[in-house]
């Protein structure tokens, strides 16, 4: 399939810190003029999506994850529902974002969320700032505070549409999906913390409904690598090579699309 022909939308998962992966993948498509009219993405690839559609190049998204240690005494709460609130990192998208809302961006993004009042799913509109909606996305449930938007409680948008493709469908000729959740290689001796049991129960429940979704899209990049990976990954020599996972992932399968 001729891609540069062809108004091209890229759908990205969930996947914590894996998410790196996405930039890795987007660097690959740049160098081959695949450029998308449309992206979707939830949580991590919320993030990714917006940053990119705002005019972040690939190299400045993974040196944006780099410069965040998650797990910073200043981001841990003991008055909300969470261990790190999600609040406290809308200093960083504020420095990127500033009011920039969704509609403002120069690529049309389609970001989810899981309102959880209402127990639905959520994609906000244009006229939502980009910041709310990117940290409403990526509230991961059991480690993130859930963020509110305008007085609605949101959490991961990975609850109920991890895997975006869904939402392309009609809005362009064919689908990139980057799928970044691989189900992780654990041991017994993993499970021994609240964020290990959460991580592994939401990857398992989601895992199902995801893989199904692949036969909407036209290509997956799927980086299996990953599944040795923490979703939770700050070492920043680790994040580099996630990047490069994603990376060289999008360039051996666009080898065999090829062929």
């Amino acid at each position: 399939m001729d891609f540069k022909s062809k108004e091209i939308g890229i759908a990205l998962s969930g996947g914590g810190s894996k998410g790196i992966a996405h930039a890795g993948a987007l660097q690959f498509l740049d160098e081959q003029g695949i450029k998308p009219s449309i992206i979707s993405g939830s949580s991590a690839g919320a993030i990714i999506a917006a940053m990119y559609a705002f005019g972040k190049t690939p190299q400045e998204i993974l040196t944006f994850f780099q410069s965040i240690y998650f797990f910073n005494w200043k981001h841990f709460t003991l008055k909300k529902p969470g261990i790190i609130d999600s609040d406290s990192f809308k200093i960083y998208f504020n420095t990127i974002f500033g009011e920039t809302k969704i509609g403002d961006l120069p690529i049309p993004v389609k970001i989810t969320a899981t309102d959880l009042v209402k127990g639905k799913l959520k994609i906000f509109s244009d006229d939502t700032k980009i910041t709310d909606a990117v940290l409403a996305s990526a509230s991961f449930p059991g480690m993130l505070t859930p963020y509110e938007v305008n007085k609605k409680l949101y959490s991961d948008g990975g609850i109920l549409n991890h895997f975006p493709t869904d939402l392309l469908q009609g809005n362009c000729d064919c689908i990139i999906g980057v799928y970044v959740s691989p189900i992780q290689n654990i041991e017994a001796k993993d499970l021994t913390s609240i964020k290990a049991v959460t991580t592994r129960a939401f990857n398992l429940l989601s895992a199902q409904g995801n893989y199904q979704k692949f036969s909407l899209c036209d290509w997956v990049i799927e980086p299996k690598d990953l599944a040795n990976y923490s979703t939770f990954e700050t070492n920043k020599t680790k994040m580099k090579t996630i990047f490069e996972i994603g990376y060289t992932e999008a360039k051996n399968s666009f080898e065999e699309i090829k062929a």
